[in-house]
C-alpha cells in the first residue's frame, strides 16, 4: 500500500522542513489541493527539499486552467526533480465553482477532461519529440508550437496524469486516459466493490491496460491517532464530513447501495433549512465505519486492510489538509507491505 500525506500549503515557508519530515519518516509521498490555495506551489518546494517522495496535486482544478498551463508546470516539476516522482491529479469541480468562482465556461465535464488530458499529453509529446503540436477537439485546439516556446529537453517519461472521479462518466475517462484514478472520500467498500471497480475493469480493457498499470488512490477517510481520544476526535470530525457530503444529491448513489437513501435526502433537507450544526447527529456510528478504515496506531494496519486492501493501492493518512497524519515510522512501513495490484514505473 502507497501512504501519502499532506503539506502545511498556508505558508510556503513551512512546507520545506515538513517535507522534509515527511520524507524521513518513510511517506510514499505528499499530495496537495485546491481548495484555500495554490496546489502546485507547495509541490515546487516540497520537490525542492527532498529527493526521494512522490509529488502530487490531488487534485488540481483542471478548466480553471488551459491545458498548455498544466503542461508547462508538470513538465517543470518532472524536469527538476525526476518524472517518476510527478503526479498532476486533476479534477473537473461542479458547474457552480467553474462558472462562479474560477468564471469560466460550463460544458459536459467528462466528454471535456478527455479532450484536456489527451491535450496536455499531445503538448508533453511534442515536446519529447519533434516539436509539431497538432491536438484538435472539440473543446480544445494545440496547433502552434515555435522552438522558443519548447522548454528545455530531460531524460525520462511525462509525469503521470491522475482524475479525480465520482461518477460513471468521469470513472470511465479516468480508466480509458488517465494513470491514476484519485476516488472520492465518499465512498465505501461495497460501493467501491459493485459499482466503481466494473467501471474501471471496463474503461481499462478498452484502453488496452492491465490493471498493473493503472493506480487507484483513495475511496475512504483513514480515521487514527496514537490513542482512543485522538480517534475519537477524529471520528467526530469524519461524521460531519459524511453528513455534510451525503447532504449532496450526486452522492447518494454511494448511500442507496447500503439502503441509507432516506439518510441523504433529510440531510439535505436539513441544510436547506439551515441546520448545519445538527447533521452530525444524524450519522451514526456504522455509518462513519462504512466510510472509514478505524482504529488507534496499533490497530491500523488490520483495519486498512480490511477497509481498502485487494482494491486500493494508495490511501490518504490524512483526512484533510488542515489535519496532517502523524503516522509513526514502523507503522508506514506495516502498511506498506499490504499487497497492491498496481506496479509503480
Amino acid at each position: 500500500m502507497r501512504v501519502f500525506t499532506t503539506l502545511p500549503q498556508e505558508n510556503l515557508q513551512k512546507v520545506g522542513p515538513a517535507a522534509q519530515a515527511i520524507e524521513a519518516t518513510g511517506y510514499t509521498g505528499v499530495s496537495t489541493q485546491e481548495n484555500r490555495h495554490d496546489p502546485f506551489l507547495a509541490l515546487a518546494v516540497a520537490g525542492a527539499a527532498t529527493s526521494r517522495i512522490e509529488l502530487h496535486t490531488g487534485v488540481a482544478i483542471s478548466f480553471a486552467r488551459s491545458p498548455m498551463t498544466v503542461a508547462n508546470v508538470g513538465w517543470d516539476l518532472a524536469a527538476s526533480y525526476g518524472p517518476k516522482r510527478v503526479t498532476i491529479g486533476l479534477g473537473s469541480q461542479v458547474r457552480a465553482h467553474n462558472e462562479r468562482r474560477f468564471s469560466v465556461p460550463w460544458t459536459p465535464p467528462a466528454p471535456r477532461m478527455r479532450e484536456y488530458i489527451q491535450a496536455v499529453r499531445a503538448i508533453w509529446a511534442a515536446w519529447k519529440g519533434d516539436g509539431k503540436l497538432a491536438y484538435e477537439g472539440k473543446h480544445y485546439r494545440f496547433t502552434l508550437m515555435t522552438p522558443n516556446f519548447v522548454p528545455e529537453a530531460y531524460d525520462g517519461p511525462a509525469p503521470r496524469l491522475g482524475l479525480a472521479a465520482v461518477g460513471p462518466a468521469m470513472l470511465k475517462v479516468a480508466a480509458e486516459e488517465s494513470d491514476d484514478v484519485k476516488l472520492h472520500v465518499f465512498c465505501t467498500r461495497k460501493y467501491l466493490a459493485e459499482t466503481i471497480m466494473p467501471i474501471l475493469e471496463a474503461g481499462l480493457a478498452k484502453s488496452g491496460r492491465s490493471r498493473s498499470q493503472f493506480e487507484i488512490s483513495g475511496g475512504g477517510f483513514v480515521v487514527t491517532g496514537k490513542d482512543d481520544e485522538a480517534v475519537q476526535k477524529l471520528f467526530d470530525w469524519v461524521r460531519y464530513r459524511v453528513a455534510f457530503y451525503g447532504s449532496t444529491p450526486a452522492y447518494w448513489p454511494v448511500f442507496e447501495v447500503h439502503g441509507l437513501g432516506d439518510l441523504g435526502r433529510k440531510l439535505n433537507a436539513m441544510t436547506k433549512a439551515g441546520q448545519w450544526d445538527k447533521i452530525a447527529g444524524e450519522v451514526s456510528d456504522d455509518v462513519v465505519h462504512l466510510f472509514s478504515a478505524v482504529g488507534r496506531h496499533d490497530q491500523l494496519e488490520k483495519a486498512v486492510t480490511e477497509r481498502f486492501g485487494g482494491l486500493v493501492d494508495s490511501i490518504s493518512a490524512s483526512a484533510s489538509s488542515s489535519k496532517p497524519s502523524d503516522l509513526p515510522p514502523g507503522l508506514i512501513q506495516d502498511l506498506q507491505r499490504i499487497p497492491t495490484k498496481y506496479r509503480t514505473r
